[in-house]
């Protein structure tokens, strides 16, 4: 089999761009908008750019198809991380802390943030099956952790009650799959592996390795694959 889905990390740390949002959430629109602007070319590869619909806004008129309370955990886990008493939409969060600066003229949320400590060699080991080769540098943080998203792109969603009613929202970068997958320790190279669910027909779709610290969230590494 050849592999056509393969991505390698860089000498600097790769981006991860988180966004906190829902359907139900009248000031969530305009941060989607600016997510769907990221999609210039290269920046799929460039950085990690993934919208988390979270579920505590599906009692309130409109249940977001996409929110899962898997992704409200993960944002009441960066709260913690950071310090923050409260959660919130929309919220940007970049490599790992609070990011208010996703609206300002100027802004450059994927610029290159710092040496990395890890590599990532990421491909497609067979049918929605991909595995990943962490290798750790000199100096590198003695714990770790990652998790998985697959992404998808283009679309399109009429809201028919909540504060949105009766508008079209358009989504990308939406979370489909999200999978922790633990901590590691010591200095040698490890191979993950992600099974993922089938690709959506019409829906461009990168599949996401993120490192990180554990005790403090930080962006250790990270790469994203078209596939």
């Amino acid at each position: 089999m050849q592999n056509s889905c393969v991505a390698q990390s860089g000498a600097a740390v790769t981006p991860v761009i988180e966004l906190y949002t829902s359907q139900g959430c009248s000031s969530c629109p305009p941060a989607d908008r600016w997510l769907s602007g990221l999609k210039d070319p290269g920046a799929g590869q460039r950085a990690v750019i993934e919208a988390f619909h979270v579920s505590y806004w599906d009692n309130l008129g409109w249940v977001d198809r996409f929110a899962s309370p898997a992704y409200t955990l993960r944002q009441r886990q960066v709260a913690a991380w950071t310090g923050q008493d409260s959660i919130y939409t929309p919220q940007v969060v970049r490599n790992g802390r609070d990011w208010r600066h996703w609206g300002s003229p100027g802004s450059d949320p994927i610029r290159a943030s710092g040496t990395a400590y890890f590599s990532i060699a990421l491909k497609e080991s067979g049918p929605e099956q991909f595995a990943a080769v962490v290798t750790p540098a000199a100096g590198a943080p003695a714990v770790w952790s990652a998790y998985w998203t697959v992404t998808e792109d283009g679309y399109s969603s009429k809201v028919k009650a909540g504060e949105n009613a009766g508008a079209l929202l358009q989504d990308d970068f939406v979370v489909r799959q999200y999978t922790p997958v633990g901590d590691y320790r010591g200095g040698a190279p490890q191979v993950l592996t992600l099974r993922s669910i089938a690709a959506s027909p019409g829906h461009a779709r990168h599949v996401n390795l993120v490192l990180f610290d554990p005790k403090t969230g930080a962006t250790l590494q990270a790469v994203s694959a078209g596939c």
